[in-house]
């Protein structure tokens, strides 16, 4: 009998837009739905994986190319069920090959996903809840405060549909034929949705899945104490990315209004934890605003902060947002930081910018997309349509 791809338990069926009734996708049906549907229909159990393999393994976008289905279930299939629940809104891509997805969903919320294509790997990078809630002052996808968490089934699609714009024949070494990695730092925060998180990345880590091995995972979160631990529990290899941003608990307030909940010291210390439990190193991002967290004393502090532990920084040049007040770091602020870290023996780099003409910083496209439909213009494009950078505004 084939193996079977872990069981998806997401009950939680998102409110249709108005209109004619939508179809479940069926990456969010439960399994032992549909094996009773299959069932009511005469057909074995083994479909289950079938269908879910031919869309996560096989590439398949409709049920007709279902092929090793019989023609009579994919029809019945089809009247029943969507292939995606979601559909592209916008896609754009950039000169470096970063592709940018706008996607709607069943209920008319529109979330964000991209796929970076370097040196020989092709990154995804999901969003985990439409908007965000936790009111980071310089992110586009908290402005408008967090409406709900996403499902398994659409996160899934986000890693299907990007995994699609990957060239599975490519003999380019700069290029990936698959999915290599995943990086949770979409919109939202990953680890107020982790449960439904942790199923789309066991079926994405399936070998009748994506096949992309946990240490190629990397989970972003603001800061979650008890959140980080249940992660470190969970027995897998992901890596842990923690949002820090500012070196003391009074600036870190100001930039994350959450951190008046936790404070770094609960944050680090569950950071702290997460490292000896997995033994996996801790990656701290730390968007650099200037004038704001990269002065040298705050680099003194920063330093301090993570001098002997098993840590990296990533150092996150502000990407410039319409209506915020904020500015990219002056070059040798910014050398500053990096130096002070270093004598510190603080591993640190400075994140590339990828996709910079297409609005490829988190939250900004989507929050475009939206004032266009409500304007009822979208620069010309059909919803859907691929546009070169020239066309995406930039």
């Amino acid at each position: 009998m084939s193996a079977t791809l872990p069981v998806l338990d997401s009950d939680f069926k998102p409110p249709a837009a108005s209109g004619a009734p939508v179809k479940p996708g069926i990456l969010d049906v439960p399994a032992d739905t549909l094996r009773a549907w299959l069932a009511e229909r005469g057909q074995p159990p083994m479909r289950v994986g079938q269908i879910r393999r031919q869309i996560l393994a096989g590439r398949a976008t409709t049920f007709e190319e279902m092929s090793d289905l019989p023609k009579s279930l994919r029809s019945d299939l089809a009247e029943s069920f969507s292939v995606f629940s979601t559909r592209v809104e916008m896609h754009l891509f950039a000169k470096d090959d970063t592709h940018k997805l706008v996607l709607r969903l069943a209920d008319d919320r529109m979330i964000e996903a991209v796929l970076i294509q370097d040196d020989g790997r092709a990154t995804a990078c999901i969003s985990t809840q439409v908007g965000c809630g936790m009111g980071c002052v310089f992110c586009a996808s908290g402005l408008n405060g967090v409406v709900r968490n996403l499902t398994t089934g659409e996160m899934l699609e986000q890693l299907v549909r990007l995994r699609n714009l990957t060239d599975a024949n490519s003999t380019n070494p700069d290029r990936a034929p698959r999915l290599t990695n995943v990086v949770v730092m979409g919109m939202g925060e990953p680890l107020a949705n982790l449960e439904n998180l942790l199923e789309a990345l066991a079926v994405a880590g399936d070998k009748n899945g994506l096949c992309i091995g946990a240490r190629h995972v990397t989970i972003s979160t603001v800061g979650l104490p008890a959140k980080i631990k249940r992660l470190a529990e969970s027995g897998k290899q992901y890596s842990l990315a923690v949002s820090l941003h500012a070196p003391n608990d009074e600036l870190r307030t100001r930039i994350v209004p959450t951190n008046d909940k936790t404070g770094l010291d609960a944050i680090l210390a569950a950071a702290d934890e997460f490292y000896s439990t997995t033994g996996r190193q801790v990656t701290y991002e730390y968007v650099v605003l200037g004038g704001l967290n990269d002065q040298p004393h705050h680099a003194k502090q920063l330093a301090g902060l993570l001098a002997g532990r098993k840590a990296h920084v990533n150092l996150i040049p502000w990407n410039d947002v319409d209506g915020l007040p904020y500015r990219r770091p002056q070059d040798a602020d910014l050398q500053g930081l990096i130096d002070t870290l270093r004598r510190s023996a603080v591993s640190v780099k400075v994140r590339k910018r990828k996709g910079s003409e297409i609005d490829a910083a988190c939250g900004q496209l989507r929050r475009k997309v939206e004032r266009e439909v409500a304007d009822g213009s979208q620069d010309g494009r059909e919803p859907g349509e691929s546009g070169k950078p020239a066309a995406a505004g930039a």
